[in-house]
């Protein structure tokens, strides 16, 4: 079996029109969309929800009102100012449990934080897991590695031979999550100054943890000078870039519509696309990338 994850320094530079697109060209494979923070994979894909379970990424102090005698104890302990008259404010709470610890009433215990949910669901492209974190919630990269995790178990179980990620963006621990033991990481980039600071940062964290790294320049026509720039570097510290996808206003058709740009024709960007997943398709299949 072997992983993909198609990720971004930045939001919005199209990794999900990309993996959206790769689900329609890709066989024998499971999809995941592992942005749990702001996840959209399913509003293109229209995924049928087979089976959904609850996600808890940590625990929270909780007071047992009737052995609590409100002594203080713990309002002068907590360095966070979250509990006071034996009542948690849980956004202030840093829910490092020393609380439980100072009460000599033993009223209060760590329970089980429920922070969002994780799903199952067949697309007409295959099975697909995602999920989608509680507002405000943090253990993301946590809950990235469950749906890994599960799509992994998946793949091996009805016997395919590929996971495509829709990684988050940014180089935090979710990101780091969705790339852990990859076989390949694609880079999507704009031609913006922003842009290719992200990628800089992007393509050090896969050198870092040795991970393979190609990658394409979206949306390449609207800065040429800054997409020279995205190519020098990329040369410069042997990054293959594998397709140079052009701007086109069909692209957001076709996300309005909600189809991928391989269903819905958007010119040289179809073709390109096509393209760039012939190439990454076989940088997987004989695994000579370079990173």
């Amino acid at each position: 079996m072997r992983q993909l994850t198609v990720i971004s320094g930045k939001g919005g530079t199209g990794k999900t029109t990309l993996v959206a697109a790769f689900a329609s060209l890709a066989k024998e494979k499971v999809l995941t969309d592992c942005d749990v923070d702001a996840a959209d994979l399913h509003l293109i894909l229209n995924p049928t929800v087979k089976r959904r379970e609850s996600f808890s990424g940590g625990r929270s102090p909780n007071v047992d009102e009737q052995k609590c005698t409100k002594c203080g104890i713990c309002t002068e302990v907590c360095r966070f100012d979250a509990i006071e008259d034996g009542v948690v404010d849980l956004i202030a709470c840093d829910h490092c449990g020393l609380c439980v610890h100072a009460c000599p009433e033993n009223a209060i215990t760590m329970e089980e934080d429920f922070n969002g949910e994780w799903f199952v669901s067949e697309t007409d492209y295959g099975p697909m897991v995602h999920a989608r974190l509680g507002m405000g919630e943090e253990n993301s990269g946590k809950l990235v590695t469950v749906v890994r995790k599960e799509a992994a178990k998946i793949a091996k179980e009805r016997n395919l031979n590929l996971v495509i990620i829709d990684g988050p963006p940014g180089i935090g621990c979710p990101v780091i999550a969705s790339m852990a033991g990859v076989d390949l990481v694609l880079v999507v980039v704009e031609p913006t100054l922003s842009g290719i600071h992200d990628m800089e940062r992007i393509l050090g964290l896969a050198s870092h943890f040795k991970i393979p790294a190609l990658a394409c320049i979206n949306k390449y026509d609207i800065n040429l000078d800054n997409t020279k720039e995205i190519r020098g570097h990329c040369e410069r510290n042997g990054v293959e870039i594998v397709g140079m996808i052009p701007f086109n206003l069909k692209v957001i058709d076709a996300l309005v519509y909600r189809k991928s740009v391989i269903e819905y024709p958007c010119g040289t960007v179809t073709e390109q696309v096509a393209r760039i997943w012939e190439k990454v398709s076989d940088h997987l299949d004989h695994g000579d990338s370079h990173g």
